[in-house]
């Protein structure tokens, strides 16, 4: 049956037996400006969250031990879920007060700002219901305003379709040609409209040191990240939410970067993909190619690899196109 936002938005379709639920949320706010490094062009920015050990592991256990206390002291049964299956983590969290929903539609709390991992408990208790969370966003737009490919159509409303974030971790194919500027060094998630939030500056620095950023994964080289292998991909990324995405359409975001970042000293690590058994990343590096050299060093370059490029995807590329 094909799943609904109504079906997903009740939580007994999930679980019938399910009385109350209890959320809970984690900071992982980060001491530096996790904006700062998109103006080094040839680095790559990886997300704050993304930059420590994965949350759901992290978080997931943290809910087993609460939830485990509460089914001992109330003899009732337990589910937890950390981003794991169809829960509305944000309304639900909102509904039980930690906060409420942004323009951007991420949950903001005036304690912690937006940097919050959610997590849920099921159960079958009847536990008393807490106040909901109240709106405090006002008429700033902020986090509207500085989105790269303007994904919000209007305040409260994501356009999935054209947010970084999936562009760049959930996206499987190649990443739509009009959308491709605005992802600029952005190689894996996006933070920006978090980290505008005005409500920040109230958010104090994370001290969970589970969750702290990995410094030598901060403002990676283009150059090298363009070489990694799948093993090398495994390695480096290791217990981190990166290594989810795998090492194909990582490498296809590191040349949407390459591609955007205007050092021309970086074409050969593109030209260097042409050869690469995935098409999602041969396809990335003509389009970081055709961004970085002269039209007649590109045209060279097409007539070489161009005649011999079975997948369809990848000779769109060579035209132009989108694939």
């Amino acid at each position: 049956m094909e799943e609904t936002a109504e079906r997903r938005a009740d939580p007994r379709a999930l679980w019938p037996q399910v009385r109350s639920i209890v959320m809970l949320g984690t900071s992982y706010a980060p001491a530096d400006d996790p904006m700062a490094t998109l103006a080094r062009k040839d680095r790559g920015t990886i997300s704050v969250y993304a930059r420590s050990r994965d949350y759901h592991d992290v978080i997931k256990g943290r809910l087993k031990q609460v939830a485990g206390v509460l089914a001992a002291r109330g003899g009732c049964e337990v589910k937890v879920f950390v981003d794991t299956a169809p829960v509305m983590e944000k309304p639900l969290a909102a509904a039980a007060g930690l906060g409420w929903q942004g323009k951007h539609t991420v949950l903001v709390s005036r304690q912690h700002g937006s940097w919050l991992f959610l997590g849920a408990i099921y159960t079958t208790a009847e536990l008393p219901a807490d106040a909901p969370g109240t709106d405090h966003c006002g008429t700033c737009r902020r986090c509207l305003d500085i989105c790269p490919t303007d994904a919000f159509p209007t305040p409260y409303t994501l356009d999935a379709r054209r947010c970084v974030a999936y562009l760049t971790i959930e996206h499987k194919g190649p990443i739509p040609r009009d959308l491709r500027a605005g992802v600029g060094n952005r190689i894996f998630g996006c933070d920006d409209c978090l980290a505008v939030c005005p409500w920040n500056r109230f958010a104090p620095a994370s001290r969970d040191q589970k969750l702290a950023a990995r410094a030598d994964l901060d403002a990676l080289p283009l150059a090298d990240l363009a070489r990694l292998d799948d093993a090398g991909f495994r390695s480096l990324f290791a217990g981190t939410p990166v290594k989810r995405t795998g090492r194909d359409r990582f490498v296809r975001n590191v040349l949407v970067a390459i591609g955007n970042s205007e050092r021309r000293d970086l074409a050969p690590e593109a030209g260097r993909c042409l050869d690469d058994p995935s098409p999602l990343v041969r396809g990335a590096a003509v389009w970081a190619l055709s961004r970085l050299l002269e039209p007649a060093d590109f045209s060279a370059i097409k007539a070489r690899h161009a005649p011999a490029e079975a997948d369809a995807a990848v000779a769109a590329e060579w035209e132009g196109r989108d694939p």
